[in-house]
């Protein structure tokens, strides 16, 4: 069980380290962007402003790519190249139906056991010069497709449309119970289907007048790359320097509001980083609720700070959630660094 979890996290490694410079990219460009864009009730404006749109444009291209990359490499890592075909469009499939990075996760390493298995089964010996490039490739692919469209895409949107009549029917009871859901749910996925459906909730009430639901929504999206960029600041030896540079992309896209900057930390180690992020994003959100915080634009983090009601609130909010975001994941990772160190000795 030890071997099989050390090359599962391996595989997940792979896939993150080719993702991370498509997610720094994107990121950065979208901020950029947003950065400079005039801000408005409705959110970022780029109709006065054509280059940044342009930049923008680009940014979200490269955030489109990200998904098949993680999927495509995971899948390699697994069964070389004979998974890349499966792997990117299983990859590409899960930003079709709305999965987000879990399902690029989860078809990564369901195309690369698959071309695994594939590569096992006996055949013809006048057959082998071409199962690795058209065999292979083509049942895999039409298998992962299948499976990404068919099997996962109808109950993701099943659950999407539950989850949101679900968060309407609570927005008439308790506030805070229903900030610490949003919280949570904005940090789960950090951009995903559950992610949006939190994010698209908030935005529809600006409409009905009700600021104070995306303003606890808006302090939760910044808290998670902001967090695992601190806890990287914070202690320097539990991260690696791909991690570390990852961390600093983190936090400027914390800044300006793209939960996206903490996926290569959840999809290296999402046993430890998820459970963090969603515990200070539903701190973030509560604080924010609590403190009566309203935002007026749909988007989220400290660039929405002057179209913020009470903001001393929503800073304290956001500074809160960081911070427990960091201390926790890295109290929960020098832990299991210490356990396994012990474990090392043992064997030694």
């Amino acid at each position: 069980m030890p071997e099989m979890l050390k090359n599962l996290r391996q595989h997940l490694l792979t896939g993150v380290s080719f993702a991370i410079p498509f997610i720094a990219c994107g990121g950065l460009l979208i901020a950029l962007a947003i950065a400079f864009a005039p801000m408005t009730p409705t959110g970022p404006d780029f109709s006065q402003a054509p280059w940044l749109k342009l930049i923008n444009d680009i940014g979200a291209a490269s955030f489109t790519l990200m998904l098949p990359v993680l999927a495509g490499y995971i899948a390699y890592s697994i069964a070389g190249k004979p998974a890349l075909v499966p792997g990117f469009l299983g990859g590409y499939l899960s930003g079709q139906v709305k999965a987000g990075f879990l399902g690029a996760i989860l078809a990564g390493l369901l195309a690369g056991y698959v071309v695994q298995l594939l590569k096992k089964t006996p055949v013809p010996k006048h057959l082998r010069p071409i199962m690795p490039i058209l065999v292979i490739p083509i049942l895999s692919g039409a298998f992962i497709g299948v499976v990404m469209l068919k099997v996962l895409g109808v109950p993701i949107a099943l659950l999407m449309s539950n989850a949101t009549n679900a968060l309407k029917a609570m927005s008439t009871g308790n506030s805070v119970v229903l900030a610490l859901i949003l919280g949570g749910m904005i940090a789960f996925d950090m951009g995903g289907p559950i992610n949006k459906t939190a994010f698209f909730f908030g935005a529809a009430m600006i409409k009905e007048g009700n600021y104070q639901i995306m303003g606890a929504c808006a302090a939760a999206i910044c808290t998670p790359p902001l967090g695992m960029g601190l806890a990287t600041l914070l202690q320097k030896r539990l991260w690696s320097t791909e991690e570390r540079d990852a961390g600093l992309a983190g936090i400027w896209m914390g800044l300006t509001g793209l939960t996206e900057g903490a996926i290569p930390f959840a999809a290296a180690d999402p046993i430890r980083v998820i459970p963090s992020i969603m515990v200070g994003s539903a701190i973030a959100a509560v604080i924010a609720m609590v403190g009566k915080v309203g935002d007026h634009a749909p988007h989220g983090g400290p660039i929405v700070l002057f179209v913020v009601d009470h903001k001393l609130a929503y800073v304290l909010a956001i500074v809160a959630g960081t911070t427990v975001t960091a201390l926790s994941v890295n109290l929960l990772k020098a832990r299991s660094q210490k356990l396994t160190d012990g474990r090392e000795e043992k064997a030694a």
